[in-house]
């Protein structure tokens, strides 16, 4: 037997210990695994998972404030301050006052963000579909609205 064969059947063995069974360590696990997907992936446009989930939420016409990027995304404001940077440069996005409190900056799409966020779109999707793609649809739907419980109980709840 090979190396490769030994390792991966000690690999296998390990899958079925508790840790193998351990729903933390298997969101991180599959965290882990999207993330390196998504931003090989991102890599080819010159973007990461977290400037294109600022750039997808900028697209979104919701015009989420630096702060509100920071909270949603679990980043620190001064993440946030590069990611828009970056995609500022690029002339992805702007920043604008925002009409509620104009002590605050807005993040809004530009024509030319808009149209770089369909391309990437794309690749984020053949991404998801690599490291999703043995679950059927509805496994899928199913993972999704669990995930989305977890990550927003309270207006999951609401919205019921």
């Amino acid at each position: 037997m090979g190396q490769s064969a030994k390792r991966r059947r000690r690999t296998s063995a390990l899958t079925e210990t508790i840790v193998g069974h351990d729903v933390p360590f298997l969101l991180a696990r599959t965290n882990t695994l999207s993330l390196a997907a998504v931003n090989t992936e991102m890599t080819k446009h010159r973007l990461t998972a977290r400037s294109y989930a600022v750039l997808a939420l900028a697209v979104s016409d919701t015009r989420p404030t630096q702060r509100q990027l920071g909270e949603f995304l679990m980043l620190h404001p001064s993440q946030v301050v590069a990611v828009v940077d970056q995609l500022e440069e690029r002339g992805w996005v702007r920043r604008e006052l925002d009409s509620v409190d104009r002590r605050s900056n807005v993040i809004v799409a530009t024509d030319e963000g808009r149209a770089g966020h369909e391309v990437v779109r794309v690749a984020v999707e053949s991404a998801s579909a690599h490291i999703f793609g043995d679950l059927s649809e509805q496994e899928f739907g199913t993972l999704s609205h669990l995930l989305r419980r977890l990550a927003f109980p309270v207006q999951t709840r609401e919205v019921g």
